[in-house]
């Protein structure tokens, strides 16, 4: 439950949204190169204890059109058809489409897994979604997870400047989800780093410009390295930069802690 809800009376009370391994096979671009779908990736619901800041792969731009499109708080209803409703309202006059993960993780509640297939409705929309709601796995991960702030991505900045589709990576892209959402259910922070290791390995192999980009003036492959050696794994909010998540068993310094949202027993 959240504690202190003051800074709603600021930034609302809709919820914020994490990306953990696997992410960019939602893309349809991405996932039709998947030599065996579906692939996965992992969502987790933030309760919006402070604002994150834009252009981190927070989901920011996709909470904002959540608002515009609702107020300040997600309506009462089916997560499925809402997380549809908001992807055509914000993807409604784009040349590049947000990933329905991003509605999936401001809507869906706890901690889910997104299987995507470019053979059902043409990737754009999990084909399956499974969600963990239980408070002891949520207060595990919320143990083991350490955000830490590294900056914004340029204005400006495009990560798809240079792409390299390569089947096999791909497909190890998808397992990472997998591996990913196992992890959490059996509360094994080692696996957890290892499946986010693993995403980031991928990106920078299909979607080098995720982290290298001649208008990205920190060194994030540099970063990346140094916190994935010292602890269990790390993985960047989005591309170029953003947040990390580190995933380890003793504090990590300079890092702050979330919420996670989860079901209420009542709903």
């Amino acid at each position: 439950m959240l504690e202190n809800s003051s800074v709603t009376s600021v930034i609302g009370t809709m919820p914020y949204r994490m990306a953990f391994a696997g992410g960019w096979i939602d893309q349809p671009f991405i996932s039709k190169h998947n030599p065996s779908p579906p692939g996965a990736m992992v969502v987790v619901a933030l309760e919006p204890t402070f604002p994150f800041m834009n252009r981190c792969g927070m989901g920011t731009s996709t909470r904002l059109a959540a608002k515009t499109l609702w107020g300040e708080s997600l309506p009462d209803g089916d997560p499925t058809t809402l997380m549809r409703e908001l992807y055509l309202s914000e993807n409604a006059e784009r040349e590049d489409p947000s990933g329905s993960q991003d509605m999936a993780g401001i809507i869906y509640p706890g901690i889910s897994r997104l299987d995507y297939d470019v053979n059902v409705e043409g990737g754009f929309f999990p084909a399956h979604v499974t969600s963990c709601n239980d408070t002891d796995i949520a207060t595990w991960l919320e143990a083991v997870l350490y955000c830490l702030p590294v900056g914004q991505r340029p204005e400006g900045y495009y990560p798809l400047g240079e792409t390299h589709l390569d089947p096999l990576w791909i497909e190890r892209l998808g397992r990472s989800g997998f591996d990913c959402y196992d992890a959490i259910l059996e509360k094994d922070a080692e696996k957890l780093g290892g499946s986010m290791n693993e995403t980031m390995a991928c990106w920078e192999t299909i979607l080098p410009h995720t982290v290298r980009h001649p208008s990205i003036t920190t060194s994030l492959v540099a970063l990346l390295s140094f916190y994935q050696q010292r602890y269990h794994g790390a993985m960047y909010s989005g591309c170029g930069g953003g947040y990390f998540y580190i995933i380890s068993s003793e504090p990590v310094p300079g890092t702050f802690k979330v919420n996670i949202r989860v079901k209420s027993e009542e709903t």
